[in-house]
C-alpha cells in the first residue's frame, strides 16, 4: 500500500504531464483541422501535423521533462540550490506555452494569406492552454502542503496578519524626558536614567508626588507594544467556521488572479479585427513574456519587478495603441489596473528613496 505522500506525488505528476501534452495535441490537432480545409481537403497535410504532434510531444517528455523530474525528485546537481525560481514553470512554458501560442500565431499567418478566414481557435485551445498553465501554476503553490488535515505549512492559526498584545513595558513621557537631558552632569536624583527612549532605573521616590504616579500611571497605561508576528485571536460559537481560513483554498484563489491580466489579453487576440491582422503578432507575444512571472517564486522580492516589466507597463502600452486603432476591444479597466501599478511600483519603489520626498514637513 503506497504512503500518502507518494500518492499525492503520483497525482501531482500526473496532473503537471497532463497539462504538458493536452494542450500540445489539442491545438495541434485544430491546427491540422485548419491546413487540411486550407489545402483543399488534403488528408495528409492532416496526418503529417498530427504524426508531427506526436513526435514533438515524445521527444520533449524523454529529452526534457523526465530527466528534469528526476533532478528535481532526487535533489540532485544545481537544482537543490535553486530558491528563487521554479525550474517545472520554466520548462512547461517553454515545452508547452510557447509552442501553443506559436501554433495559435501561424494560424493566424496562414488564414490571413490565403484570404480566407475559417478558424478562430477560440474558446476551448486557448481556454485549455491558459487553464493548464494556471493548474501548473497551482500544484507548484501547494506542493509543500497536505492534501488532508489541516494544513502544515499555510495553517491559518499561524498566520502573521494582526496585531497584538505581547509585551508591556513602562516609559517616560516626553516631557520627562526633556526635564532628564536638562541636567548636564547626569540623571536628578529621584529620575530613572534615559536611554534610548527607555528607563533603566527604578523610580527612588514613588510615593513623593501624585502627579509622578499619575503620569507613570498614563504611560504605563499607554505603553502597548504591538506584534505582527503573533497569533491572531481565535473566534468560536455558533458562527465561528465564518473565521476559517485554509492557506490551500487562498492558493487556488491567488493562483487564477495572477493570471487574470494575461487570460484577458489572450481574450482580445480572439477578436476577429485583432486575429486577422498583425496585431496578433504583439498580442501573443507580450502574452507570453508574461507568463515568465510564473518562473519566480511567490515569495521572492524580484516577482513585483517581474510584474512591472513583464505585464503591466507593456500591456499598457499595447492596449492603448488597441483603443486607439479599434475601439474598445478591452475594458478600460485593464489599462487603468496597469497604469495605476506601474505608477505605484515606480513611486514607491524609486521617487520615495529620493531627499526631495524624505522632508518630514510634507504628508
Amino acid at each position: 500500500m503506497p504512503s500518502g505522500k507518494t500518492v499525492k506525488l503520483i497525482l501531482y505528476e500526473l496532473l503537471q504531464f497532463a497539462a504538458l501534452i493536452v494542450p500540445v495535441f489539442v491545438i495541434m490537432e485544430r491546427f491540422a483541422r485548419l491546413i487540411r480545409d486550407v489545402r483543399g481537403r488534403d488528408h495528409t497535410a492532416y496526418w503529417l501535423v498530427v504524426a508531427a504532434s506526436m513526435a514533438y510531444v515524445t521527444s520533449a517528455t524523454l529529452l526534457v521533462w523526465v530527466p528534469l523530474k528526476y533532478l528535481i525528485l532526487k535533489k540532485r546537481r544545481f537544482l537543490t540550490e535553486v530558491t528563487q525560481w521554479r525550474p517545472t514553470a520554466l520548462a512547461y512554458i517553454i515545452l508547452c506555452t510557447l509552442p501553443c501560442f506559436a501554433i495559435l500565431i501561424a494560424s493566424s499567418k496562414v488564414q490571413v494569406d490565403r484570404g480566407l478566414r475559417l478558424d478562430l481557435f477560440t474558446e476551448l485551445p486557448v481556454s485549455l492552454v491558459l487553464m493548464s498553465l494556471i493548474c501548473v501554476d497551482i500544484i507548484e503553490r501547494i506542493r509543500p502542503c497536505r492534501l488532508l488535515g489541516k494544513s502544515d505549512s499555510m495553517d491559518p492559526d499561524f498566520d502573521m496578519s494582526g496585531p497584538v498584545l505581547t509585551h508591556l513595558e513602562q516609559v517616560t513621557t516626553v516631557a520627562h524626558q526633556l526635564r532628564t537631558d536638562e541636567v548636564p552632569n547626569g540623571p536628578a536624583p529621584g529620575h530613572p536614567e534615559v536611554r534610548n527612549g527607555s528607563t533603566s532605573g527604578r523610580w527612588q521616590d514613588l510615593p513623593a508626588t501624585p502627579s509622578r504616579s499619575a503620569t507613570s500611571s498614563r504611560a504605563a497605561s499607554s505603553t502597548y507594544l504591538y506584534s505582527s508576528t503573533s497569533r491572531p485571536r481565535a473566534y468560536s460559537g455558533a458562527l465561528g467556521f465564518l473565521w476559517r481560513r485554509d492557506g490551500r483554498s487562498e492558493a487556488f484563489v491567488d493562483g487564477f488572479l495572477f493570471w487574470l491580466d494575461t487570460v484577458e489579453m489572450v481574450r482580445v487576440a480572439g477578436e476577429p479585427a485583432i486575429f486577422y491582422s498583425a496585431w496578433v503578432f504583439p498580442v501573443y507575444i507580450l502574452a507570453f513574456m508574461s507568463t515568465l512571472r510564473m518562473v519566480i517564486t511567490p515569495q521572492s522580492p524580484l516577482l513585483s519587478f517581474a510584474g512591472v516589466a513583464l505585464q503591466d507597463f507593456p500591456f499598457l502600452i499595447l492596449r492603448v495603441a488597441l483603443i486607439v486603432v479599434f475601439g474598445f476591444v478591452t475594458p478600460v479597466l485593464y489599462p487603468l489596473k496597469n497604469v495605476l501599478v506601474s505608477l505605484t511600483f515606480i513611486y514607491f519603489t524609486f521617487l520615495t528613496r529620493l531627499n526631495i520626498f524624505k522632508r518630514q514637513s510634507m504628508f
